[in-house]
């Protein structure tokens, strides 16, 4: 399996863009070959969190190519800052 999770900083309404990702950008994310599971975290003081659970690199790739479409299009005046990207190879879970 193979794992991205996206940072998202000065997130400007942390309700309403957690609302737009459960009704707009799962189900976008649950059509990508491989995905597994999907969380958005809000961390409180304008951080937000999500984490994308795939088979393999290319679905994560290519959620992360979704996750670039959909803030641009839905989302840019409450996540005004691009996110920081960490991914890799899922190494242990439960």
């Amino acid at each position: 399996m193979y794992a991205v999770v996206r940072r998202y900083e000065g997130v400007t309404d942390p309700a309403e863009a957690g609302r737009r990702v459960n009704d707009e950008f799962v189900p976008l994310l649950q059509e990508v070959p491989g995905f597994v599971a999907y969380y958005w975290v809000d961390a409180g003081n304008g951080v937000m969190v999500s984490t994308g659970v795939f088979q393999d690199r290319a679905g994560a790739e290519e959620s992360t190519d979704r996750a670039r479409q959909y803030v641009q299009d839905r989302l840019a005046s409450l996540l005004p800052q691009p996110p920081q990207i960490t991914a890799g190879d899922v190494v242990a879970h439960s």
